[in-house]
């Protein structure tokens, strides 16, 4: 049996393991405010408050959001936003003075995000609206509406608590636990943020049976900051990474602030991107980048190996029946990290190519060089020949156009939806230039440039 609140109401219900929040809300309760759009986690229309047990509040989606990961929180959907005396909440009173919506399909998630942002205190809406889409109105009237907002108080009836409950399904709350129940389960599914996961339900329409949760692992939601590195969980949520990471490498931050909405990063987990093992997956080649390590545990038996070891080939891991990602560690050093994602669509998009370089120089000679992609083979890797090229020589356009060569030794890309494998090769080739005119001082990215 689940036990959550709903708008503020107690709601005890039996749920499947991964029966999603949406299809809940509309089918179980005719609660239609909550809209199906992309139903992968792209749209926003879906977009839901979850009140954790730490009382923090996250926009999130509801259509890759499953039942038992909401055991004991608080949701509130666009018809709790209003007062129980259906006073309006200052969101949705500035939506319909500012003319913020037109055919109205987005607009229910468009006011649950911004009120997640409201009661955050959250003023950069462009970041906290990037994952949700509207075609008709246009982003002007309701960006105006989050601002006209953002000065009034939050409304009472918003302030929800989390409540104790049992969990309906596996969800161990610690690594110990975990450890014991996948050792004894090793055909069970570890289910993190469910943001991939959850497109396997709804895209793919696979059953899993047998699951186990990692949401309530405190100590694998836990980032420690040592004088060597840090120590980041692998329950640890693509928004902790990011706020983590900032002060040591803002280039892998920024990229991590594209790399999903603001809702899919309140979900997705570190350990989650990095397990499944997908080639255009955009933590990897960063952490890659920096020299990680990842740590692995089955059972009392822990190991650990380079981050690049992990991965063998495409859809293949270093990783035994039974074994999970527990932690992954990432050394301190002077900030020479440069994060380039090339997509289709600048924010929230699948990275056609994802390259991070590590390129350390010392006396007008590169003195050490990591350089790993994400989109050029069927695993993240590294370009072993192009930092082959570079390390020991002098750091100059000349020395930098020699080690282009490399990339066709280290990489044989594919062509697909995203991009030609040509284009793959000549954009690649094209970040190791920017590297270069960076170290310069020039500006390169098209957010700086101006005529």
């Amino acid at each position: 049996m689940l036990t959550f609140l709903l708008n503020g109401e107690t709601v005890e219900a039996e749920v499947g393991p991964t029966e999603t929040l949406l299809d809940f809300l509309r089918e179980r309760r005719g609660m239609t405010g909550t809209k199906e759009g992309c139903n992968e986690g792209d749209c926003g229309a879906c977009s839901v408050i979850v009140t954790n047990e730490d009382g923090v509040a996250q926009a999130m989606n509801a259509c890759i959001l499953f039942m038992p990961q909401l055991s004991g929180r608080a949701v509130r959907t666009v018809e709790g936003i209003a007062g129980p005396n259906g006073n309006l909440h200052p969101v949705q009173r500035a939506m319909v003075e500012h003319h913020g919506s037109q055919c109205g399909f987005c607009t229910s998630g468009f006011v649950t995000t911004m009120a997640a942002a409201h009661k955050n205190g959250a003023t950069d809406y462009n970041d906290q609206l990037a994952g949700n889409l509207c075609r008709c109105t246009g982003y002007a009237p309701i960006i105006r509406a989050a601002e006209a907002a953002s000065t009034e108080d939050v409304p009472d009836w918003m302030n929800d608590s989390a409540i104790g409950a049992d969990a309906p399904y596996p969800m161990p709350d610690s690594s110990d636990e975990l450890a014991t129940w996948y050792e004894a389960n090793p055909d069970g599914t570890l289910i993190g943020g469910a943001t991939d996961v959850g497109l396997w339900i709804t895209k793919q329409l696979r059953e899993l049976d047998k699951v186990a949760f990692t949401g309530r692992c405190a100590d694998l939601q836990q980032i420690e900051e040592t004088e060597d590195g840090l120590r980041i969980g692998a329950a640890c949520t693509i928004t902790q990474v990011l706020e983590a990471v900032k002060p040591l490498y803002p280039s892998f931050a920024e990229m991590l602030r594209r790399y999903g909405s603001t809702q899919v990063r309140n979900a997705a987990t570190i350990g989650g991107n990095i397990a499944n093992g997908s080639p255009i997956g955009d933590g990897p080649p960063a952490l890659i980048a920096l020299g990680a390590t990842l740590h692995l545990r089955k059972g009392d038996t822990r190991r650990e190996m380079p981050l690049e070891d992990f991965f063998i080939e495409y859809g293949k891991q270093d990783r035994q029946d039974g074994e999970f990602v527990e932690f992954v560690t990432i050394p301190k050093q002077r900030d020479t990290l440069k994060c380039y994602k090339l997509s289709k669509r600048f924010d929230q998009d699948i990275s056609a190519v994802c390259g991070c370089f590590n390129v350390v120089v010392a006396g007008g000679s590169v003195a050490k060089a990591r350089i790993a992609f994400g989109g050029m083979a069927g695993t993240p890797k590294r370009a072993f020949n192009v930092e082959k090229a570079l390390i020991g020589k002098a750091w100059s356009e000349e020395n930098m156009e020699v080690a282009l060569d490399g990339f066709g030794k280290d990489y044989t890309p594919m062509s697909d939806m995203r991009a030609s494998a040509e284009y793959r090769m000549q954009a690649a080739q094209n970040m190791l230039r920017r590297v270069y005119v960076e170290s310069l001082g020039i500006p390169a990215s098209v957010l700086e440039v101006r005529p």
